[in-house]
């Protein structure tokens, strides 16, 4: 039986949606000399949203999405995978702020970029923690303008390109999703995850195979997943370096915890788990191929994130199959989100360096930099005993476990095409040269977010232990 909660049980969000009216007002009256206060606003918003919501942490709950045993208004679900979720999601912003710091500190929207980053984030948590289709729309909505945004708040062409696409790219694939919310609430009786869990089984196969397909691809639009990938290389290569590192995190976090919700729910008529192998197939490899021939260090992240994708997107597929998928999924994502942040974050700290070139000398002139992108790169290739590995490895043993043995072995392949490029990059760093001035702020986030990638690799069973080992619900 369900339990409904006080609305109070939303207090991590509560402070994420205060914390973004109080840093735009603010920012608003504020000289521009003095928008550090504007981002001490956000920064404490995020820092209250992080106590509370490990305050409120669900622990000894589920692995699995089973019948939610708790919810707010029906519709917001408190479980693992939430309370996991929100830390991640926060710190994830946390991070974001202190290695865009030197970017953008002084600019004239530099208060409207923090109180985008908190509101994305919030949309990114709704997303992951709704069980409800109309939710689900309002909350792709809300994790989807901000980035927008943060996208083109760049003044160049190639930001405003980037814009274009993701907004035109955005639009589309959110007609999709309230197409396919509309084809399964119709069918259904409902918008509720319930009502689809009862409702879809004795449906018409196609025409749930319609309305489920319309809203994944929506949520793959949000991840950055196959087919709906076009726009993240373009971004994160157009945008800011604190945008580009958040529109390839947060939103990521949100939109696969979401798929995850709704494909655990969808009859079983159809063969769900070989759909979502092929999509996660078919990101990783046409990513990995792709960034085989990039050169420019934004771009080639950009690449990156988009295979991550197809790796993270393996649990999905295995959700019904295995109580091993919901864990794995939430260890890989908390893996990768420090990971991806600390790449960017060196990036951050070398701001005239654009191209692999560009990071020659970096090794010589600063040593602990080059150690942190070094960490961050064998990270995502997925080197022991880095954090990104202990999510390979779950997520590959979850795969295995749910039957796909076919994808364990395309996803370890394309890990070896993936050792390439990273390490192009890595060995560019180590040669002589004199790489550009670094930036104070940035060059700190890089240092926090490697020994975040060690501490979540080392710290395995406190991780592990974190995602739950009982039944959601």
């Amino acid at each position: 039986m369900m339990m409904e909660q006080s609305p109070l049980a939303l207090l991590p969000e509560l402070c994420l949606l205060a914390g973004a009216v109080a840093t735009l007002l603010a920012g608003s009256f504020l000289p521009r000399q003095r928008q550090w206060v504007a981002r001490l606003i956000a920064v404490t918003a995020l820092l209250a949203a992080a106590v509370s919501a490990a305050l409120a942490f669900p622990g000894g709950r589920s692995r699995d999405f089973g019948p939610p045993a708790e919810t707010v208004f029906g519709a917001f679900v408190l479980d693992t995978a939430t309370g996991v979720t929100r830390l991640v999601v926060v710190a994830a912003v946390l991070l974001v702020i202190g290695l865009g710091v030197d970017e953008l500190a002084g600019t004239a929207r530099e208060s409207e970029t923090y109180a985008l980053l908190l509101l994305g984030g919030l949309g990114a948590i709704v997303l992951a923690a709704t069980d409800d289709l109309l939710v689900l729309a309002v909350a792709f909505l809300l994790a989807s303008i901000p980035v927008y945004a943060l996208v083109g708040m760049v003044r160049s062409p190639g930001a405003a390109e980037a814009a274009l696409k993701t907004y035109l790219l955005g639009a589309l694939s959110g007609i999709l999703l309230l197409l396919g919310a509309t084809v399964l609430s119709g069918i259904a009786g409902g918008t509720a995850y319930v009502d689809l869990a009862t409702g879809l089984a004795a449906a018409p196969a196609a025409a749930v195979a319609v309305g489920a397909l319309a809203v994944l691809a929506g949520l793959l639009f949000e991840a950055g997943g196959v087919p709906l990938h076009q726009w993240v290389p373009d971004a994160t290569q157009g945008a800011g370096t604190a945008a580009a590192a958040f529109l390839t995190t947060v939103p990521k976090v949100g939109a696969l915890v979401a798929a995850a919700r709704l494909v655990d729910v969808l009859p079983g008529a159809l063969s769900w788990p070989l759909l979502v192998g092929l999509l996660a197939a078919a990101t990783m490899t046409l990513a990995n191929l792709a960034a085989l021939a990039q050169t420019d260090a934004r771009r080639l992240l950009g690449w990156s994130t988009v295979s991550q994708v197809g790796y993270l997107l393996m649990p999905v597929a295995v959700v019904t199959s295995t109580s091993a998928a919901t864990p794995a999924l939430l260890v890989y994502l908390a893996g990768y989100a420090v990971t991806n942040l600390t790449a960017f974050a060196v990036l951050a700290a070398v701001p005239g360096a654009r191209s692999l070139t560009d990071f020659r000398g970096l090794a010589r002139q600063r040593p602990w930099l080059a150690a942190a992108l070094g960490i961050s790169l064998l990270s995502l290739v997925g080197t022991p005993p880095t954090a990104v590995f202990l999510g390979k490895l779950t997520v590959f043993t979850a795969a295995w476990d749910g039957g796909l043995a076919w994808l364990v072995v395309v996803a370890a392949l394309n890990t070896l095409v993936s050792l390439f490029y990273y390490l192009r990059w890595l060995v560019e760093a180590f040669r002589p040269g004199e790489p550009a001035p670094t930036a104070g702020w940035a060059h700190g986030a890089a240092l926090a977010g490697a020994l975040g990638v060690l501490a979540v690799g080392l710290g395995a069973g406190l991780v592990t232990a974190l995602t739950g080992d009982g039944t959601l619900g």
